[in-house]
């Protein structure tokens, strides 16, 4: 499902227009992306939880020339699915 298709079923589902889907969703999105930048969490009780971790620098290797490089550390974000999400998946 891509984002129109998300903007469709929203709209569809919760009686309200396009534009107004889309808005919900974009602030939605700037939402989540705004509390992640700060290094917080954002947990969605019943589809997971998403987070920020730190990695560390670490060793790697040029997959071309087989180079000896150095990866700098960066901060990622990481998706943990919830029982109820997990549930659904498996059954």
């Amino acid at each position: 499902m891509n984002k129109a298709e998300l903007v469709n079923y929203l709209a569809d589902h919760e009686r309200v227009s396009k534009a107004q889907a889309e808005r919900m969703l974009d602030a939605l999105t700037k939402c989540i992306m705004s509390v992640l930048s700060a290094d917080g969490s954002v947990a969605l009780t019943g589809l997971g939880k998403l987070e920020t971790v730190k990695r560390a620098k670490r060793r790697g290797r040029n997959p071309q020339t087989g180079a000896a490089i150095v990866i700098p550390a960066s901060r990622t974000v990481v998706f943990r699915p919830g029982k109820s999400l997990k549930q659904t998946v498996n059954c």
